[in-house]
């Protein structure tokens, strides 16, 4: 009945189905949205109006609730309720006590149409403006809704109005414009369909229905047309089907011999080559692809299925990759060959390694093409070998280099040759007090094993502080900043003063270490430091070449070692300059010393100073406060305190100024 029903519905009727609902919801939707926009801008105005009113409010309130003015904030709040938007207003006291209400938010309001605001009463009784209350509104929007509800009922009366009108004009123009030519073209055609002769639509228009019948016109013309060549070809046609036969048979021929060529060129691939259909089936493929899966030639007929090859290839144990989980392997292949990608190794059991690359062709099926890189896969691994030799090599090796020249020269930064270069670097020598002494009183075994470790954890400290190990004399150490990596000459020098106090401290929890492993005479070092112009580079011959520093700087720092006392750090003026603001020193005079035509000034390290751990910010916003405090104001103690602060401060811009003219 249904299909009855549609089958005999007008175009009219269709025309009514579908444009109705389509332009009655267009129509709602344009009003809809008219009607959203303002709600909204509606809803926004109210906010801005009860924003505006609870901030004149509470200024108002301001001078009543400050003289207690029960009767005046009732009357205001009695003013503000009057309003419908708000439904009721309080004024709170400064300890939140209420003192004054009007009006109340009926039980049956809905709490999404209530808006609640609230603002500070503030007032400035000549002391500046201090909070006595707050004032609180409770407003509804539901008068909002109400205006929104009432203009939608009208839009939906003339939205009505609008698709009356709209699908009255649309059915006067659907008669006209496609009605009436339709009607002619169905009753020509029904002329026709009864055995009536052929007769033309008249139809005088440009429009896609005139073009329409003037094709049905020009085809009952090309019928006739085609109704007589028919007839003629009805004649000839067995002569064209014995003609078609001898083209298939030629054909035929050809394509025997193309697919002979094509096997030809197939075998003379020195790859493996093989090509399935869309259904996975083998199609064809070279000697070559037998001979590397090694599979018998019963298997590898016309017509078999990948899945069954592959099958029969794990089942013999040629393939090494599958051994372990076959069933899993399998898979995992099967998703590989059906889903291709880029080519991948595999390893077969007798050691033959295969490379594959499927592709994928236009019709489904998949190509593939195996190449043996046994060979190259056994080099590939000897170069594996050679290497991590030469890994391990190299990692011997840096053992006899600073870590920063190994890098330097495995990365091919520098080159190994004869160069030298003037750098200013900070130099730090150090030894351990009576050691020919403490040897003698220990034995080799035990010496060697305290010896090493002490030189072991000197060591972590240089490097941890970015130092350049030159060398180990001994007992005594050698090390640098500055070269090969710089952070500039002052910090250099600090990092090497700092690196040497953590040494000394490191020490003395070793000291404690070995009294307790039953070291009577535990080491004493004594260190010297200083900064000053130095030849750095590589020395030697072409054959072996030392990096290290020489000049006056490495002389100086050596003495300086040699007169400092056990446990003490000794270092020179032009290091001090570098390091006064944050190392605590004592000058210890001037002393001559082999090799110097003139006296050096030294001092000895006590340790980081308290302030440099202060950040520079504060530290000059502290003496800020100190000069601009009024003297009086501050006990004995205090300027005492003011006056070492100053004094120290302006020692550290002196040390800074001279270190910035010796370096320019």
């Amino acid at each position: 009945m249904a299909s009855k029903r549609t089958r005999t519905e007008t175009l009219r009727a269709k025309f009514l189905r579908v444009t109705i609902p389509l332009i009655f919801l267009s129509v709602i939707g344009v009003f809809s949205v008219i009607e959203y926009l303002t709600h909204r801008s509606a809803v926004e105005r109210l906010e801005r109006s009860l924003e505006g009113q609870i901030q004149t409010q509470a200024a108002a309130l301001a001078n009543p609730l400050w003289n207690l003015d029960d009767e005046q904030i009732g009357l205001a709040l009695a003013a503000l309720v009057t309003s419908r938007e708000i439904l009721s207003a309080q004024v709170y006291g400064e300890e939140q006590e209420l003192v004054s209400a009007a009006g109340e938010v009926a039980e049956t309001a809905s709490s999404g149409d209530l808006v609640q605001l609230s603002r500070e009463i503030v007032f400035d009784a000549g002391a500046g403006p201090k909070v006595i209350g707050t004032l609180e509104f409770v407003a509804t929007r539901e008068h909002l809704w109400q205006q929104t509800l009432n203009r939608l009922l009208i839009a939906a009366v003339i939205a009505l109005v609008a698709v009356a009108m709209e699908v009255a004009a649309a059915l006067y123009a659907l008669r006209t414009i496609i009605g009436r030519p339709l009607a002619a073209l169905l009753a020509s055609i029904e002329q026709r369909r009864t055995g009536g002769s052929r007769q033309p639509v008249i139809w005088e228009s440009s429009d896609e229905l005139g073009q329409v019948i003037g094709a049905y016109n020009e085809m009952q013309g090309k019928q006739a047309a085609y109704e007589a060549e028919l007839s003629d070809a009805r004649d000839t046609l067995e002569d064209r089907v014995v003609e078609r036969t001898a083209e298939l048979a030629t054909a035929r021929d050809e394509s025997a011999r193309a697919r002979t060529r094509l096997n030809d060129a197939i075998e003379a691939i020195s790859e493996g080559f093989s090509l399935y259909d869309n259904d996975d089936r083998l199609v064809a493929a070279n000697s070559r692809y037998k001979e590397l899966l090694n599979i018998d030639d019963d298997m590898m007929q016309t017509g078999q299925p990948f899945q069954s090859i592959l099958s029969a290839a794990v089942d013999r144990g040629l393939l090494a990759d599958a051994q372990g989980d076959p069933e899993r392997w399998v898979e995992e292949r099967m998703a590989r060959h059906l889903n291709p990608g880029p080519e991948y190794l595999q390893r077969y059991a007798n050691g033959r390694y295969l490379r594959v690359s499927e592709r994928r062709t236009e019709d489904g099926g998949t190509v593939a093409v195996y190449s043996d890189i046994t060979e190259l896969k056994q080099r590939e691994e000897e170069l594996a070998t050679k290497s991590a030799q030469l890994e391990q090599l190299s990692s011997q090796l840096a053992k006899y280099l600073s870590p920063q020249v190994y890098e330097l020269i495995f990365q091919g930064r520098q080159e190994v040759k004869i160069t030298a270069s003037r750098k200013k670097l900070t130099v730090f020598f150090s030894d351990i007090a009576g050691f020919t002494e403490t040897a003698d009183r220990m034995e080799s075994e035990e010496l060697t094993q305290v010896l090493n470790q002490y030189l072991t954890e000197m060591s972590k400290i240089a490097l941890d502080h970015g130092a350049t190990i030159d060398k180990f004399i001994g007992d005594a150490i050698m090390v640098f900043f500055g070269d090969p990596e710089t952070r500039g000459v002052r910090e250099d020098a600090r990092a090497c003063v700092r690196m040497a106090i953590a040494m000394r401290d490191r020490l003395r929890e070793l000291t404690g270490e070995w009294l307790a492993a039953g070291i009577a005479h535990p080491f004493r070092c004594r260190v010297g430091i200083h900064t000053d112009f130095c030849t750095v580079g590589n020395f030697g011959s072409e054959d072996r070449l030392d990096y290290t520093i020489i000049g006056r700087g490495v002389n100086i720092a050596s003495r300086l070692e040699q007169i400092s006392e056990p446990g003490e750090i000794l270092i020179s003026y032009e290091t001090y300059a570098h390091v006064a603001d944050e190392i605590d020193c004592e000058e210890q005079g001037e002393v001559k010393v082999k090799g110097m035509a003139y006296p050096i000034t030294t001092y000895c390290v006590k340790g980081i100073s308290h302030e440099a751990a202060v950040e520079p910010a504060q530290q000059a916003q502290s003496l800020v406060s100190i000069l601009e405090s009024d003297p009086s104001d501050l006990s004995a103690h205090q300027r005492e305190d003011a006056i070492n602060r100053l004094s120290k401060a302006l020692d550290r811009l002196a040390a800074q100024s001279n270190a910035e003219d010796a370096a320019e």
